[in-house]
Parts: structure tokens; sequence; C-alpha cells
């Protein structure tokens, strides 16, 4: 079988960007360095490319003092691997020295470096990851990796269980991955090592496994790979998990949606999984969503939507449109989610600043005429004014 010539980068968009440029060729006048890993997988598959990482025969001090000798910002964020970061005119580049990992314990290896590319290739964790492109945008594919690129292949670079046990979040990665690029089943030999070897899941920091769940909530693939996870029991290493499969794909690629429906016990996820405060009050807040529907009428809509708030209502709508059976395209539903823009959520016409004017004393009574008076606004449909909220408010003094 003769061996398929490999494509060209020179005409992508993001290689020829002068600040790249120039990173690239600083760096090669003192010792190769090149495009690697997201980048070019990217480029290949069609995808848009972010975050251009580069690779280099240059150790660490050495990518120091040639960037620095150029003008560059220069940032060892993370030394002991190998990587700095270098900064120009706002771009952002990690450069890696080539290495190999000399010693792993299935979170974190011991490194040497290397000059070697099919080296640095080969401790990599999939092959559509292992490939590496020059300025001029020359491939370098050491692994097949193109070929797998090419069939939508997820598959471990050499024995998959070896790059496993290197570090375990490779097992996460491998469904994150198959979900966001993969086409039809994922690689046997892969998902297979995966499953034997998932009780490892549970020696990772949650701060790691956060990072990959959520980024394949997000993907393409993400409800039918999670399903793939459930079956096979690595899915539940991870956290308790319902079976709402038809309900997770009629809801929005939305990652705390789909984390909520996901999860049998969302309250417990900020621990779990090291959610912000930000991601812990929304999910608790889809805890305690009322049921809608279209049914409902204007005022009873109005009202809801004032108690909770814009963000849990848009949350509510779509999880109680997910669990019926409306279609995707469905007016009725498309109107209540369309309600926050069309209503915007009003404020009470009176605050206790008023109250206290018209003659109330600060305290506990003050803040129960308040709460009344709001019942009675809510209830006249937002619609009493100041004036006629003052005049009722005379009934609750003392």
């Amino acid at each position: 079988m003769l061996k398929r010539e490999l494509p060209s980068l020179r005409d992508e968009m993001w290689l020829r960007e002068t600040r790249l440029q120039n990173v690239l060729r600083v760096l090669n006048e003192s010792g190769e360095t090149r495009v690697a890993g997201g980048a070019v997988r990217n480029a290949l598959l069609g995808e848009a490319v972010a975050d251009i990482d580069l690779a280099t025969v240059l150790v660490p001090d050495e990518v120091m003092r040639v960037a620095k000798a150029a003008g560059f910002g220069v940032h060892p964020t993370g030394i002991d691997h190998g990587t700095v970061t270098v900064t120009h005119k706002g771009a952002a580049f990690e450069v890696t020295t080539l290495r190999l990992d000399l010693e792993t314990d299935g979170r974190h290896a011991v490194v040497a470096f290397t000059t070697a590319w099919p080296e640095d290739a080969a401790r990599r964790d999939f092959t559509i990851n292992a490939m590496y492109c020059d300025a001029a945008g020359k491939i370098f594919d050491y692994t097949t990796g193109y070929q797998d690129i090419r069939k939508r292949k997820v598959r471990f670079v050499w024995r998959a269980s070896l790059r496993i046990r290197e570090d375990y979040l490779r097992i996460l990665r491998f469904f994150r991955f198959h979900a966001r690029y993969g086409k039809g089943a994922p690689d046997e030999t892969g998902f297979k090592a995966c499953v034997r070897l998932k009780s490892g899941l549970r020696e990772l920091s949650a701060e790691r496994v956060r990072q990959e769940l959520l980024k394949l909530l997000s993907a393409p693939k993400a409800v039918t790979t999670l399903k793939l996870m459930a079956e096979s029991g690595v899915l539940k290493i991870i956290l308790p998990h319902t079976d709402e499969w038809r309900v997770l794909r009629r809801l929005p690629v939305d990652v705390m949606l789909r984390l909520f429906e996901l999860s049998k016990e969302p309250l417990g996820l900020q621990e779990r999984l090291r959610l912000s405060n930000v991601e812990a009050k929304r999910l608790a807040a889809m805890v305690e969503a009322p049921v809608v529907s279209p049914a409902l009428t204007a005022a009873e809509r109005r009202r809801i939507l004032y108690q909770i708030g814009a963000e849990a209502w848009v949350d509510a709508v779509h999880l109680s449109w997910a669990r019926g059976r409306a279609k995707p395209d469905d007016a009725e539903w498309l109107a209540l989610l369309a309600l926050p823009s069309q209503w915007p959520v009003p404020v009470m016409p009176l605050n206790g600043a008023a109250l206290l004017a018209a003659g109330f004393t600060a305290g506990p009574k003050l803040g129960q005429a308040l709460a009344a008076l709001e019942d009675w606004w809510v209830a006249s449909d937002f619609t009493l004014g100041r004036d006629d909220l003052l005049a009722r408010a005379s009934r609750y003094k003392d």
C-alpha cells in the first residue's frame, strides 16, 4: 500500500500570522521549532484554530534567552516540564522542549529533554495530537496521525494501557476527544483499555476531572459518548448519574444544563467537581426551578419570571421543554424562552427608605410590611404604583 502524501498547511491564515511567524523565525535561528499538537490537528480537520503551541529542540533556558534578546515577553509557566510561554504583541505561545517521560505515577511525570522529534511524538496521548508543522506549513507525522485524522479515529500512541497508566486523565480525554472529533464507534483497543483501567480515575484531582468533563459535555457527540461511558461503568466513577438520555439529547448545548440533568446529586457537584460558586448557584436554582409550560397564563409567566429571575427562567423552560414531547421548534415554547427579552423584570416602585420616610420604624415589622406590599404588587400583575402601595402601607403601621 502506497504511503499517502501529507498535505501542506502553508495557506492557513493562522500559520501566516505575523506574530507567530516572528516567534518561529527567532527561535528557529537557534534551534528547530515547530507548531505542535492541537493547531495542526484542527487545521487538518477543518476546525477553528485557537491556542497555538510550539515544540522546540531548545532547552527552556535557551528559549528564554533567545526570546528575551528579541524583545519578546517570557514567562516560565511550566518550567519543570520544559514549557515557557512567549508573548509577542499580545499573542501568547506555549513553547515546550522536546521531551521523554522517564517516570510516571498516573498523575505526574519526571521528564528528560531530547532533540529527537519521534521520541517527543511517542510520549503524546493520541496520534491526532502528535503531529507538527514548520513555519512553511510542512507536516511531520511520526505516528500515522494523519491517517487517523482522515478516519476521524481517536487512537492512543503506541500501547493504550501504557499511555493511560502514565496519566489516568487520558481515559476522560479519550472519551472527550472521541465526542469532539470521532466518527462511528470509538477505537476498540483504546476503549477496552479505558474500561479495564477505569479505577485509576479515582486517583485524579477533582479539578482535573472537572476540566475534562465540562469540555466533554459541550462536544457534538457528548450524549452518545456519555451513554457509552455509563454502560461501561466509567461514568459512575466520576459522578452518580441518571440515565435520562432522551432528555439530555433534547437540551441545548449548555454545559450546566447537561450536567444538572446527568447528575443524580446536583447539589453535591460543587464539592465533587470543585465547581465555582456561580456554577453551583445556578445548579441550585435548577433544583428549585418550577415546572413551566405554555399552559401558564401571561400573568403567571410574569410572576414566576419575577420570582426566579431571567437566567433561572430560561433554564426552567429548557428543562421542562426537554422533559416533554414538544418539538424543538415549537412556537409556544419559543415564546416562553423569549419572555425575558420581551418583558424586562420590573423593580418594585417602593422600598424600605420610602416606608421610613412615611413614618415607619426600622425593624422586623418594616420588613414584614415591605414583603406584604410586594405580594400585593405582584398579585396586581405589577400594575400598582408607588402611591397605591403607600396608601396600602398605612395598614401595616404600628
